[in-house]
């Protein structure tokens, strides 16, 4: 339903048509929304800072016109790039352009874009400039009934440079591409008309709003045309005596050709204030000038879809609010990216943040399912969507949270083990602990694993001897780490029994096989932790006293009431701690030190 008509109002926002979207631009800002390949709209705005000179020169009249022109033209061709690349990777940087990037500190995506513009201006001159010149001088040489550089002369050309123009529009229109950029740009008139009319912004409204448009780039670009033919002309009849002189007709044609490029800024800025003068009135009396680019309108713009209606209007909202609220941050694209890029670019910033770059990997991997080995070849191209809820877990890394736990799950001993903030995450060493239980175990034995945390221990246990009758108990202090390893167990089918316990405090009987991974971390030495496990693990689960060693002291006194004569237990420990744990244990018939993967002394085995 259409919402009660306001009061019209003019807007000095205007706009540009996009590859699937519309630009907006305001006076302190721009802003582009898009619509990516899966049907969402995407804005992505920023600020614009233009330097002191730019601001007065865009004060004055005729050198604004100019100065509006090529920033139209140089940010107009970025923008157009920029939509690009919503819908798909632009590709691995080539050698050259890493060579580039390193030696000469240019990017090349940044020249490709001059250079396009620049290829555009020199299209534009050489078929609105050259050719009508060309082929106006054709004509003289026909006969005698057309004077070089009289009114019928300049006339010829100015009607050659508009046909030329008109039949250009008509060729591009043949393009798919181009006729839906053409949809886009009706849609952007449409916007603007909408809420200058004061109607409510809505793709209902809009679409009975004219797609003419006063301030449209197709009615300045007529303007150009009009107005060349009569500074031309002038200038013309005022140096044809020097034309004549010139003996060479080369040199006579080259002569005139410079001079044109000398005066088409003053064309340029001349068109441009008439633009604004013209867009000023709404008086019948200026409709016959307005006429004509109205009429080209007509060929440049094409009735939009409601969709297309919806991207021109975010674009137009996005820009509105950021020039009435400075504080309104910038936006930026998510576009599409192959995983190998993808995961090229996570890896340089995790490790220019202090982060390892393998965690880069192992999100990209588990979020992609495509294996480690395989990501730097992987050419699989990632949607905006999925590129959008990567880069938010990447947040989650970068802000400090460890990657497991963003995950949600890790994988210890073969088997996928889920953890959160109420269990330590399994070290690539606890594999070991693990390996040596399941290798100690035997027919009928009965298994304690105190401080389970999230089972693991427990979990590769129960099923790495699945072909021998035993009995698993894990414990832990903490119900919520008992909920974890709980639900741990019944996802990878093991039989466990779980009892909530301070160390042997709640623990019934005896046990052959022991195994006990418990909080080792000197007290003093929990600050200098890395942020992800200080502020993010359980710090009942770290926390070993003073000097790391409470646990096991409790462990030497306690154990023996709860192992079996012969009986063993494991124990996993600290840096530096494995000798003073082996003396805690003089009591026990045997103990023997293992080191880890590192070569550090990581295992402490003590037999009654």
């Amino acid at each position: 339903m259409k919402k009660e008509k306001k009061k019209e109002s003019r807007t000095y926002i205007g706009g540009q048509a996009v590859l699937e979207g519309v630009m907006m631009r305001g006076r302190k800002a721009y802003a582009t929304a898009v619509r990516d390949p899966e049907g969402n709209i995407q804005v992505e705005s920023k600020r614009l800072n233009p330097s002191k000179k730019m601001r007065v020169a865009s004060k004055i009249p005729l050198v604004r016109g100019v100065v509006n022109f090529v920033s139209s033209l140089v940010s107009g061709s970025k923008i157009l790039m920029r939509s690009a690349e919503v819908y798909g990777d632009e590709g691995e940087p080539s050698r050259f352009e890493k060579w580039c990037e390193a030696k000469l500190h240019l990017n090349v995506m940044s020249a490709v874009s001059f250079l396009a513009t620049l290829l555009g201006i020199v299209l534009a001159v050489g078929l609105f400039v050259f050719l009508p010149m060309y082929l106006a001088d054709l004509l003289v040489d026909t006969g005698t009934w057309l004077v070089r550089y009289s009114i019928g002369y300049n006339l010829i050309q100015g009607g050659l440079r508009l046909l030329i123009f008109i039949l250009y529009i008509v060729l591009i229109t043949a393009m798919k591409d181009i006729r839906r950029v053409f949809m886009y740009h009706g849609a952007e008139h449409k916007t603007i008309t909408c809420f200058e009319k004061g109607l409510e912004l809505t793709p209902e409204n809009a679409k009975t709003c004219s797609r003419i448009h006063d301030r449209c780039g197709t009615t300045f670009l007529f303007l150009v045309m009009a107005i060349s033919i009569i500074v031309f002309s002038v200038v013309n009849w005022l140096l044809k005596d020097v034309f004549n002189g010139i003996g060479n007709d080369v040199l006579q044609f080259l002569a005139q050709f410079g001079i044109k490029l000398l005066f088409l800024p003053l064309v340029a800025g001349i068109s441009y204030e008439v633009l604004k003068l013209l867009a000023k009135t709404q008086s019948k009396i200026f409709l016959p000038l307005k006429a004509p680019g109205f009429a080209l309108q007509k060929l440049t713009t094409r009735e939009p879809t409601e969709d297309m209606l919806e991207v021109a209007i975010a674009a137009f909202k996005k820009v509105y609010a950021m020039d009435a609220d400075e504080t309104i941050p910038e936006t930026q694209f998510v576009v599409s990216k192959s995983v190998k890029k993808y995961t090229e670019e996570l890896k340089t910033l995790f490790r220019e943040s202090g982060i390892d770059e393998s965690d880069a990997e192992w999100l990209v991997s588990v979020k992609t399912g495509v294996a480690r080995s395989e990501l730097s070849a992987c050419d699989t191209i990632l949607v905006p969507s999925r590129v959008a809820e990567m880069d938010a877990v990447a947040g989650e890394r970068l802000a400090g949270k460890p990657l497991w736990y963003i995950l949600g799950d890790t994988e210890f001993y073969g088997y996928k083990i889920k953890v959160d903030g109420r269990v330590l995450i399994p070290r690539p060493e606890t594999e070991l602990l693990a390996e040596m239980a399941v290798k100690s175990v035997e027919e009928g034995d009965k298994v304690l694993d105190l401080c389970t945390g999230s089972g693991c221990i427990a979990i590769a246990v129960r099923k790495e001897v699945k072909d021998k009758e035993i009995s698993v108990v894990a414990a832990d202090i903490s119900a919520g780490a008992l909920e974890v390893a709980a639900q741990n167990a019944k996802d990878n089918a093991a039989d466990i029994k779980f009892i909530e316990s301070d160390l042997f405090s709640n623990i019934k009987g005896k046990f052959n096989l022991i195994v006990c991974n418990p909080p080792y971390v000197r007290r003093s030495d929990i600050a200098g932790l890395a942020k992800e496990v200080k502020d993010h693990e359980p710090l009942s689960a770290l926390d070993g006293g003073e000097d790391g060693l409470d646990f096991y002291r409790r462990l030497a006194a306690e154990a023996p009431k709860h192992l079996v004569r012969g009986g063993t237990l494991l124990m996993e420990c600290g840096i530096g701690q494995a000798q003073a744990i082996v003396k805690l244990f003089g009591k026990f018939d045997y103990t023997m030190v293992s080191r880890d993967y590192n070569d550090v002394e990581r295992f402490v085995r003590a037999v009654l």
